[in-house]
């Protein structure tokens, strides 16, 4: 497969794309599981804050004075706020009303998006056969949001988790459009992949602190401090964050935005063995016609 770029794939960039995924789908079935310990916008500034202590010591250089980041503060603005203040934040959002194999299935979703903000802000075009293969994608996505039933998609019965995984979706796809279109002046600060990714935690860190905060002023918000909670956040600061957030930045180098993307496909599958493991949610018959009509998608977009 190709990407409108050209990008071809290697198994070095299938290495590094296949972990964020197995990551992020562990990342939802721990959010799930401590949903009743603490409120969604709180995890993701607990997250976040772990993510940067662990970051600071590796690429300190970045924040002082004279950097390149402070130049380019509005675009690692946007990447943060992209990421980490919205992805992050609504992820988290929809796993206190939808299940977590819900919500790595319409994650799946991503791919469409970016064929289609590849087309609107990037100049990529989009074939016929690109377009049958969103089709069949957001049928998928369909599929999962009426839970496998024509009556509950013609009354618009939604489940607000499963929209707000939408917008995440939407949100995540621009992040992986800029992150394959950098620009000449980022260049020392992308050559070190922890300084690119401190730069864009502090940033989104601002908005994570606010979206908290007024979680904290207008909802019943909790935080249920243990070892449970304690060592979700340590997980989910340490694999989901750094460590995926690494690969899929160096994959997304080597593959290309649109190849890329296919990857994000297996989430769901991940996510069912976990969920399974962990959970106790059986996947049912529509989440693997979903996952079929997504995956079928997906490659049919993804071929030129």
């Amino acid at each position: 497969m190709n990407n409108p770029t050209g990008a071809r794939l290697s198994l070095k960039a299938v290495l590094l794309l296949t972990l964020p995924p197995l990551l992020w789908s562990g990342n939802a079935v721990v959010g799930r599981m401590v949903a009743p310990l603490v409120s969604p916008m709180t995890l993701n500034l607990l997250r976040w804050s772990t993510a940067l202590l662990i970051l600071l010591p590796l690429a300190p250089w970045v924040l002082r004075r004279g950097s390149p980041l402070w130049g380019q503060w509005r675009r690692f603005a946007l990447l943060g706020s992209l990421s980490i203040a919205s992805y992050n934040a609504l992820l988290y959002l929809a796993l206190t009303t939808s299940s977590a194999m819900n919500v790595t299935l319409v994650a799946a979703s991503t791919p469409v998006w970016m064929l289609l903000i590849g087309r609107l802000f990037f100049g990529t075009p989009i074939g016929l056969r690109q377009m049958g293969g969103a089709a069949l994608s957001i049928g998928g996505v369909l599929l999962v949001l009426c839970r496998g039933e024509l009556d509950v998609l013609l009354h618009l019965r939604l489940v607000a988790g499963d929209l707000y995984m939408l917008l995440a979706s939407v949100a995540w796809a621009y992040y992986s459009w800029m992150l394959a279109h950098p620009t000449p002046e980022s260049g020392p600060i992308r050559s070190d992949w922890a300084a690119f990714l401190l730069g864009q935690t502090v940033f989104g860190l601002v908005g994570a602190m606010g979206c908290a905060s007024l979680e904290w002023t207008l909802t019943d918000a909790r935080m249920i401090w243990g070892w449970p909670l304690a060592l979700a956040v340590l997980f989910i600061g340490v694999g989901p964050a750094v460590l995926a957030y690494r690969s899929w930045g160096a994959g997304v180098a080597l593959a290309g935005p649109a190849n890329a993307g296919f990857f994000m496909n297996l989430t769901p599958f991940f996510a069912a063995l976990l969920s399974a493991a962990f959970l106790g949610e059986a996947p049912q018959a529509f989440h693997a016609a979903a996952f079929v009509l997504i995956v079928a998608g997906i490659v049919l977009s993804s071929r030129r």
